[in-house]
């Protein structure tokens, strides 16, 4: 649920005062949280990935043991979905980015509604509308 202008307004007043009293502390809060830790999540989720690679060539040599290729190549999708994911959620250098598990602050971007929550809104709009008339 996005704060409200008032909330966001007593937000930023208390960020500048946090800065004002003590910038050290909050440039360390500041950080780059976010992207050290999604840039960790890819970098594990190309291991992950090589691992696989391992799993499935093993079970490809030995075989008798023809799970241990379903299960490499399993590995192989898994880390690749992660990688894919953390890599499009990391911010871009120079945007700011929160700890992972910290609520942000303000969004940048209008969070994304459901296709029948527009529709109910502009069925709204036109009945709004229609009485207004």
């Amino acid at each position: 649920m996005p704060l409200s202008e008032h909330e966001q307004r007593m937000l930023e007043q208390m960020e500048r005062a946090l800065y004002a009293e003590d910038p050290k502390f909050a440039t360390a809060l500041e950080g780059s949280g976010l992207r050290t830790y999604t840039r960790r999540r890819v970098y594990q989720a190309v291991a992950g990935f090589l691992v696989g690679i391992g799993l499935l060539m093993a079970g490809m040599v030995a075989q008798q043991i023809w799970w241990v290729s379903v299960v490499g190549f399993l590995v192989m999708l898994g880390c690749a979905v992660l990688a894919v994911t953390g890599w499009r959620k990391a911010p871009k250098p120079g945007e700011r980015g929160a700890a992972p598990g910290a609520p942000q602050a303000r969004r940048q971007v209008r969070p994304r509604r459901s296709m029948m929550n527009r529709i109910e809104d502009r069925w709204q709009r036109r009945r709004d509308e229609q009485q207004g008339h």
